[in-house]
């Protein structure tokens, strides 16, 4: 597995477990308080990071500066927005508004860089380094 791969999908997991271990909470106690954390955590942190983990161990993208700036700006986008939004929406801690409203924010841009890298690297996908045995 490469390093990109890996990374995603071990974010992915940590992702899928704080998504189910929030989904339990909900039930059990009745309150639906989390419940767009609880969704963006398992859309964007489980289901996204876990389909670009896929992405680089089925087209086995050459390290490069655009993959890295892809890789991190998901994970620091998937992390910074549900935190974020928690912050803002569930308001656990007195913070500013100015500060959680620049978490939740700075969170989603870097999310949505990471998808437009994500673009770019289909542009530019070379189909020879299809990886035969991923499927």
């Amino acid at each position: 597995m490469n390093k990109n791969s890996k990374i995603l999908l071990q974010f992915a997991g940590i992702f899928g477990l704080i998504g189910a271990i929030l989904g339990a909470h909900m039930a059990g106690s009745g309150s639906y308080a989390f419940r767009a954390v609880h969704a963006h955590i398992l859309v964007v942190g489980w289901l996204t990071l876990f389909g670009w983990a896929v992405y680089y161990k089925i087209f086995q993208q050459k390290e490069s500066l655009l993959t890295k700036l892809h890789v991190w700006t998901a994970i620091i986008g998937s992390v910074g927005l549900t935190i974020g939004m928690w912050l803002y929406m569930v308001k656990p801690f007195e913070l500013p508004t100015g500060v959680t409203l620049t978490v939740y924010i700075g969170g989603g841009v870097a999310l949505l860089a990471s998808f437009f890298f994500f673009f770019l690297l289909t542009l530019f996908l070379n189909y020879s380094h299809l990886n035969a045995n991923a499927f």
